[in-house]
């Protein structure tokens, strides 16, 4: 369990969805606090099409972890480093994304999309292997019953161990036990990366992220109550893109 003292932050209101300043997610006994917060979108033919809201919560370690590197830093460089976010998905502290459907979604459509380019990275970098097979195995089991409508919620709890506790709330509650663990260091920081990574399907997340930990450090910048929108960037290549991107073609 963190030592360090909760760091004082707001909650954040993403379209009609307000994240609270600290949970206690399924699968740890710690409370993590909200990190940061936004929109997952597509622009399509000339609209701005929301599909999700995205909360990350952090340990309370973090801050002082990340400060070691990042303490002096301005929030506009935090969020165009890619090794900022980096050190955050692979951080020695615990991680929970809450992912809330704004469109409904269907289990098999989400994990069969992630895995299938999941597994594609993988094996282009070469660090695919029987145990990540058997990982994505599990993954899409997990999710093959299961449905999302507007409102339900995709749980993610990131252990700094390399496992993966998904949960699943229809209403807005966190249950105290996730449905599943996954072993697996690769699949559980694949998750997270995709959100916040370098090709991350939430540019708005990463900048509300980058905002409120550069406030946490001290600085003249002020830790954000609410988000603000930001411009969407199409994500491209690596463990990105869901099911998500695959709604909007129909």
């Amino acid at each position: 369990m963190s030592s360090s003292p909760s760091p004082a932050v707001a909650e954040i209101q993403v379209e009609n969805y307000v994240f609270p300043a600290a949970v206690k997610p399924p699968g740890t006994t710690n409370t993590l606090f909200l990190g940061g917060a936004g929109v997952r979108g597509l622009e399509i033919e000339g609209k701005f099409i929301k599909f999700t809201a995205i909360g990350i919560y952090l340990e309370d370690n973090a801050v002082t972890s990340l400060a070691v590197k990042w303490k002096g830093k301005s929030a506009e460089e935090l969020t165009e480093s890619v090794e900022f976010f980096r050190d955050i998905v692979s951080g020695l502290f615990e991680k929970f994304t809450k992912v809330t459907m704004i469109l409904p979604l269907t289990g098999k459509q989400y994990s069969e999309k992630v895995a299938e380019n999941c597994v594609a990275y993988w094996k282009a970098v070469g660090t695919y292997t029987d145990a990540e097979g058997k990982a994505i195995e599990k993954f899409i089991e997990v999710f093959k019953d299961e449905t999302f409508p507007h409102g339900a919620s995709i749980l993610f709890t990131q252990s700094p161990l390399g496992s993966l506790t998904i949960a699943f709330s229809k209403d807005g509650s966190l249950p105290e036990e996730g449905v599943t663990v996954i072993e697996n260091k690769q699949l559980s920081e694949a998750v997270l990366e995709s959100i916040i990574g370098k090709h991350g399907v939430s540019p708005q997340a990463k900048q509300s992220l980058a905002t409120r930990i550069v406030g946490l450090f001290g600085s003249d910048d002020k830790v954000a109550g609410k988000t603000t929108p930001v411009v969407a960037v199409e994500p491209e290549g690596s463990c990105v893109k869901t099911m998500e991107e695959e709604n909007g073609k129909l």
